[in-house]
Formats: structure tokens, sequence, C-alpha cells
């Protein structure tokens, strides 16, 4: 993102605060105090190319209002900012919450989320009979004329809210996926965690392709949406008798808490500290996502008047146990899988052979032509956004299916590295084709156990072909030293004259496609390497997504 951009997305933010027309001298001003020089004349000159890009609007003689269309844009155009503002949203709702339980009076924390038939409100009962929820308080609303159902019900974050309250602060670590068997929780098994991540982490795997919650009240074993986050060691038998309160009048779901300094269900917990596991609040409704219903689901957005909600069922009783022992493998983040195949490439730039990293999809062979028809299609409309290198390989158990080999952008960080130059694999992300293209999502690879283009895929956000508007495509964002920059640069375009997807390289404090850098680091947007298999997803073939699967000659790789 360029100086002037970046200028007039903050003249954006400073009208999306305003309902009334701004004029340039107020709008000067509000930058100055934020440390950007900007006087009136500059300001009027950004304010007629926002007026032109249909951005903002102008009133007169009264200054200008910010339009949806702007409001959009303000939306993509801080997604560095979104990268943060996720665990400050959550920080914001804590604080806000000024529920009492012993009077039962003030404001919860509550997901608020839109379904579309009678149906899927008889599924989410079920699940609050069954005691899977954080509370059976729930407020129903119903639009007679479209039949949509507003259904309101009580956030996790209520929780950390009241024993903030109480002197007692917690800290959100993750939102993920906790494995039950027999009832019993044994691990979480994947994780993402609150911070460095546009999206919100429950949110990712509330998909009926990665939650089982209707197993687990059928047969007591499954997937459910859990979030973990600790507290100081010295609260942790105040914490217990508040949380005991607060399930007396409905309001519960906390699954177990540690000793102090003791791993919790695969997750580490520092000295000093005590980890809590809670059930997510969004569990209900994904049984309703789980039956093949749709839902539009919105967490931890607002505060609501707990007098407001009703129980949608009698007092719930929860049919988990204890958590199992603490001894259970620790849960391992995507970038320490990432950087040991890393270790592993070989691939020499000018002989143009040696091993990469593949990901590998599986496809049934019926559906194996049609599959590359559709690959071969993407690339030759969009060259350069779409690798072309593929391979064909064996199902290692099952001969109905075949594997589709594609090169991993990963596979980049690890030729510079065999070169002498640091790579750092820094977000995946969503990015927009717009001129320029932006970043609409980024989750960091420091901070989840799925690679979160997996997480995209299975979430159905892509749209690699641009049927429906402008294409969102896989993307990666590295960061490298500058020192090493012009080298970098070099190696690089080798790569993308060879084929690699290299689409951008950044400058120094450039903000790379709306994603940020650190300090004397560049950054390297590059595609990812299930841009081709996202496609024929997107044409409703089924496809089996893989990602790091194994290491592969890229001289045995196929071009389309």
């Amino acid at each position: 993102m360029s100086e002037s951009e970046y200028r007039m997305i903050e003249i954006l933010r400073v009208l999306a605060k305003r309902e009334q027309p701004t004029g340039s001298k107020v709008i000067a001003d509000e930058l100055k105090e934020k440390g950007f020089n900007l006087g009136e004349r500059a300001v009027r000159y950004h304010m007629q190319i926002l007026d032109e890009k249909g951005y903002t609007e102008k009133k007169g003689y009264s200054g200008r209002v910010i339009t949806d269309l702007g409001r959009e844009k303000l939306e993509k155009g801080l997604i560095y900012d979104q990268v943060d503002f996720i665990y400050s949203k959550f920080e914001e709702m804590i604080y806000l919450t000024d529920f009492t339980y012993m009077t039962q009076q003030g404001n919860v924390v509550v997901n608020t989320s839109t379904i579309y038939n009678e149906e899927s409100i008889n599924i989410m009962k079920e699940i609050y009979k069954s005691g899977l929820s954080v509370s059976p308080y729930v407020n129903i609303k119903e639009d007679k004329i479209t039949g949509e159902i507003e259904v309101t019900t009580i956030c996790g974050t209520t929780i950390d809210g009241v024993l903030l309250k109480e002197g007692i602060p917690t800290q959100p670590q993750y939102g993920g996926l906790l494995k039950i068997e027999d009832y019993q929780p044994v691990k979480f098994t994947e994780i993402i965690s609150y911070k460095k991540t546009s999206v919100t982490p429950l949110d990712a795997f509330a998909n009926s392709n990665l939650t089982s919650v209707l197993d687990v009240i059928n047969n007591g074993c499954g997937l459910i949406p859990a979030n973990f986050r600790l507290i100081p060691g010295v609260a942790r038998e105040r914490t217990i008798e508040i949380i005991n309160e607060l399930a007396k009048i409905g309001i519960g779901g906390v699954i177990g808490l540690s000793e102090e300094g003791e791993d919790l269900l695969g997750l580490p917990v520092p000295e000093g500290m005590v980890g809590m596991a809670i059930i997510g609040g969004i569990t209900p409704f994904c049984a309703v996502k789980e039956m093949g219903e749709d839902i539009d689901l919105r967490i931890a957005e607002n505060l609501y008047d707990f007098n407001s909600l009703k129980p949608i069922t009698p007092k719930m009783i929860s049919p988990l146990k204890p958590p199992a022992s603490q001894n259970q493998e620790k849960i391992s983040l995507v970038l320490s899988k990432s950087l040991n195949m890393i270790q592993q490439v070989n691939f020499d730039v000018e002989k143009q052979k040696g091993d990469i990293i593949a990901n590998i999809s599986y496809v049934h062979r019926d559906h194996i032509d049609r599959a590359l028809s559709i690959m071969e299609d993407t690339y030759n409309d969009n060259p350069k956004y779409i690798n072309p290198y593929y391979k064909l390989v064996d199902h290692p158990e099952n001969d109905d299916l075949i594997g589709i080999a594609t090169i991993c952008s990963l596979s980049i960080d690890g030729i510079l590295i065999n070169n002498g130059i640091m790579s750092n694999p820094t977000y995946s992300g969503l990015l927009e084709l717009t001129e320029p293209p932006l970043f609409i999502d980024l989750i960091s690879y420091n901070g989840t156990t799925l690679d979160p283009h997996k997480i995209f895929l299975s979430k159905n956000m892509t749209s690699i072909t641009g049927s429906d508007g402008p294409s969102k495509i896989l993307a990666s964002v590295k960061e490298i030293p500058y020192i090493s920059r012009d080298h970098a640069v070099e190696l690089l375009e080798i790569l993308n004259n060879i084929g690699f997807s290299i689409y951008k390289i950044g400058k120094p404090r450039e903000f790379v496609y709306n994603s940020k850098v650190d300090n004397y680091n560049f950054g390297v947007i590059t595609g990812g390497g299930l841009n081709s298999i996202g496609a024929v997803k997107e044409s409703g073939v089924p496809i089996k997504v893989k990602v790091l699967e194994k290491m592969m000659p890229f001289e045995k790789m196929e071009r389309l």
C-alpha cells in the first residue's frame, strides 16, 4: 500500500466515526492528532480521489460522508489492523460486561446469528437439552416477511467479563476443536491463536466438515468447539467459586481448570498460571451446520441485557466428564511442521531439479479428467496467479482415489534459505484481486495448528475463478531481511520465470497488498499451491484437500 493510499484509508476511518458530513479542516485536524501532517489542501485532493472512486460523497458545503462502498474499502484496507483487532475486540467485550451474578442484572456478551427455518431451532433445542452449551438463555426473533430467525445466545466471553469484575484477569489464548471420547474431554486437536488473525478462531472451525457435535451427543465421541484461556494461579480457588455460582443461574460451559503450571488438554500452561477450557458458545450452531442447514454466524459482537433472554430448555446438566489426565501429547503449531519440511527442500535453481514441498489432494478416478481440465482452464485464464505444476500419485490405501500433487508455496522459503537468504513464512491469507490486490483475511503460521489455506477452502471463502465479482485466491506473506534484498530479488525473479507464483516483492516498511511487515524486513507475496485445487472444489468436483503432505522431485512434475 502506497503512502497516498494509506492516507486515504485514514481519511475514511475519520469519516466512518462521524454521522454528519465532515469538512476538510476537521479531517486535517484529526489526522494531525494522529501524527499525519496533512493540510486542508492535501485533504481536499485526497477527498476528490475518494469521491471519484465512490468511497465518499459530497454533501453541499457541509462536507463529505463515507459511502457503503467506502466502508467496505475501509474494512478491507485495514486488514493489518484486523489482525490485531480480533484480540482487542474480545478485550473490549470483557471490559464492557457488567453482569452481576448476585443480582442477575446487567449485560452479557452474546453471539447473534441468523437461521432460516424452524427445523434449525429444533436442532438447537436438542443441543441445549444435552448440556453442550454455555447457557440455555436465548432470545429468538422471527421476521414474518423474510422468514429469517435471529437467535441471540450467551457467549463464553461473558465468564471472562464476570471474572474481571471480580478482580481476576483472564487471557484468551486459543479457540479450537476439542476431542471427546466416551464423554470425556481428551485434548485439543486444532487451535488458532486469538492474536495475529483476522478470523475469529471459533468461526474458523464452525464448519460441518470439522466439528462433530451431534456425534458427541449420540455416542459420546467427536469434536466440539472450545476456548482456552489463562488465569493467575493464586486466583484458582476464587475462580472455582464464581464458576459454581454462575452455574447455579444457568451460565456454565467450563470444561476444566488445570492445576497451577500444569498442562491442560494438550496445551501448555506457564508456571504461576492456570489453564481454563470453556465450551464454545457456538456449539449449538455448529450442530445446525452439521445437519446441512444454512446459518449466518456472528461471534461476540454485541452486549445484551441478561433479563431480555429466556431459557430455551430447562436447566442443563453437561454430559461431559472431567478432562483426561494432563499427560497428553502437546499440540504442535503448523509453523513447526512447516519449518521442518522447509529444511528438506533441496531444489537447485540453476538445474531446476530437486525436492520441493507438495500438497496432495485426492479425487475419485472417475473425476480426474474433469479435475485436470478445470485446473488447466483456471491456469490459462489467469497464468499470473496460478501455479501450473502438478503430478498424479496413487492413494496409499484406496485404489479408487488418485492424488493430485501441487507445489506448496513454502517451497520458496526452502529455496531461499538454501541460498543463504533467511525467509520467514508469516501469514497465509485470502487475497482479493482488486486493483491493487488486497488481503481480506490473514492468519499467522505461528498461531494455528491447521494450515490457514485449508481453513479458507473448508469454509468456501475462495473464488478462484472470480465468477462472482473479483477473484479471491490463496496467497502467503513471507518476511525477508532487507540486507539480502538484492540477492533475494534475483532468485525470486528466476523462480517466477520457472513457474513458481511470485505476486509481489515489497520494499522496507511497505504494506504489501495490505499486509504489514516488520521493520528492517521486506515482504514477498506468493501464490498458494492449492489455488488450482480450490477451483476444482468450487466447480463441484468432490475433492479431499491435503496440505504439507510430502517431498517430491520437481523434475518429476508435469505442467498444465
